[in-house]
């Protein structure tokens, strides 16, 4: 698989207005030079974007269904060099990058099939004058804009239904990532996608050439995944023309351990939902709240667990944590563990950052912590576990609920009814339950409060990327 680093615009593979360097992080190397966007060109991939959406929202479901089918086989027979590229600009270790590229592929097999399945209604009014038929169709050209931290998978969950509802689209990936979204639009290209109808532009700078695409009356959607602060300047932006958003944003996703919990079951949940990507996920276990009658021993294994794992390159299959994205990413990690301590809160593992290159920092528990510690309010992004001791799960709760985030919540219990009662108290708008991950492209994913709005996935997702049509007929 060729490296792309030009810009995907109409079709064409098209140099920029400047170039940057795309990092390697564990190694610090520099991978190529992306070619970057500037006003003209992000022009250019929305007039593409607008002349191609006609033409294939004309296109039969079916069409639309088998081209995304067909980019499904391509990316799952191409999986590990995909795979090889993430773990290159991202730094997460090969494992979780073959996962994510799986995962990824899945939301093209999944929208391929719903492509043919978008509903409508046709009924007599309850008047008996008419007939009421509601039909939906393509929203229009869609801005879709993905961060660094899974960059196939975030990519893919928006493309896959924007094209089976007939959309076309604009995808500004992260400059830290750019590259993995450029695979994927060779992916697309090679399945069969018409020219302009999938446009990838890594623009810079970055706010202003976003600004000036919202405010292009043919960019009729939005849809971000990113930082909660990112998302409020985005709705800001895309309220002067009525752009209609769909924001998957922040996380501070609570881990609940009850008393009656299986503790190595828990454990097990634990570093799978904490260590995904590292812990750099929005659906990471943020905070960890555990009953005092199980306390002691879940901290222990928990850190004997983490401590036991081989943090180095990604591309050495024996090890288990890659590097941060970034130094500066790293930075912000080590500096959260270090007002965390110098709290009082007590490393039971790691807690330092590690010699030698690269932006690695080791898997890390804390104990100790207050539950009004400052750590708890921030995601921290990064292979950090902070642990809160609680005596009822009306305290666990309400402090899992003290937060203005509701993407995510986990609960570990040993009764199904009361595990049940817990998650539907829970302010989130997913809910993993005696489980250390949830994502499922078959699934709604999508938060409560700050953490966004709308759903990708399951079968809400397509309907992001369509508009609802009433139309009246006389009988």
């Amino acid at each position: 698989m060729k490296i792309r680093s030009e810009l995907f615009i109409g079709g064409e593979w098209v140099a920029g207005t400047a170039t940057l360097p795309v990092q390697d992080p564990a190694l610090g190397e520099t991978i190529t030079e992306v070619a970057v966007a500037g006003e003209r060109e992000c022009a250019q991939a929305v007039d593409a974007a607008a002349a191609a959406l006609g033409p294939w929202a004309a296109r039969a479901p079916r069409e639309r269904a088998e081209i995304l089918r067909r980019a499904y086989e391509l990316m799952t027979d191409e999986a590990d060099e995909i795979a090889r590229l993430i773990v290159r600009e991202n730094g997460k270790v090969f494992a979780d990058a073959k996962s994510e590229v799986v995962y990824a592929a899945e939301f093209f097999r999944w929208f391929a099939e719903e492509a043919v399945r978008i509903k409508g209604d046709y009924r007599l009014a309850p008047g008996g004058d008419k007939r009421i038929i509601v039909t939906h169709q393509p929203i229009g050209v869609s801005l879709l804009i993905t961060p660094w931290n899974f960059p196939a998978a975030m990519a893919t969950r928006k493309i896959g239904p924007a094209l089976a509802a007939g959309c076309s689209v604009v995808l500004k990936p992260a400059t830290e990532t750019p590259l993995t979204a450029l695979a994927i639009a060779d992916v697309l290209a090679r399945a069969g996608v018409p020219g302009g109808v999938v446009n990838v532009v890594v623009a810079a700078p970055t706010a202003q050439r976003v600004r000036e695409m919202l405010h292009d009356p043919r960019v009729t959607n939005l849809s971000f995944t990113g930082s909660t602060e990112v998302g409020r300047v985005l709705l800001h932006e895309a309220a002067d023309q009525v752009v209609r958003t769909l924001m998957e944003l922040g996380g501070n996703a609570p881990f609940l351990v009850l008393a009656d919990a299986d503790v190595r079951a828990a454990v097990a949940g634990a570093m799978v939902a904490k260590l995904r990507n590292g812990g750099a996920a929005c659906t990471a276990a943020n905070r960890f709240y555990v009953h005092g009658s199980v306390a002691d021993e879940f901290t222990a294994e928990f850190a004997r667990a983490m401590a036991a794992l081989k943090v180095g390159s990604g591309l050495d299959p024996a090890n288990q944590i890659g590097s941060l994205v970034s130094t500066t990413e790293r930075g912000k990690v080590a500096d959260l563990v270090d007002q965390a301590v110098g709290a009082g809160a007590r490393p039971v593992t790691g807690g330092t950052i590690l010699d030698g290159p690269g932006a690695f920092y080791p898997p890390t528990v804390l104990a100790g912590i207050a539950p009004d510690a400052d750590i708890l309010d921030v995601e921290i992004f990064g292979p950090v576990a902070p642990i809160v001791v609680f005596d009822s799960d009306d305290e666990a709760v309400a402090r899992a609920n003290a937060t203005p985030y509701g993407l995510i919540s986990y609960v570990y219990t040993g009764d199904f009814r009361r595990g049940l009662q817990i998650a539907e108290r829970l302010d989130s708008g997913m809910v993993a339950l005696n489980r250390g991950v949830l994502s499922d492209p078959a699934a709604p994913f999508g938060g409560f409060k700050q953490s966004g709005l709308g759903r990708e996935g399951g079968f809400d997702g397509i309907h992001e990327f369509l508009e609802t049509k009433y139309i009246a007929a006389d009988i």
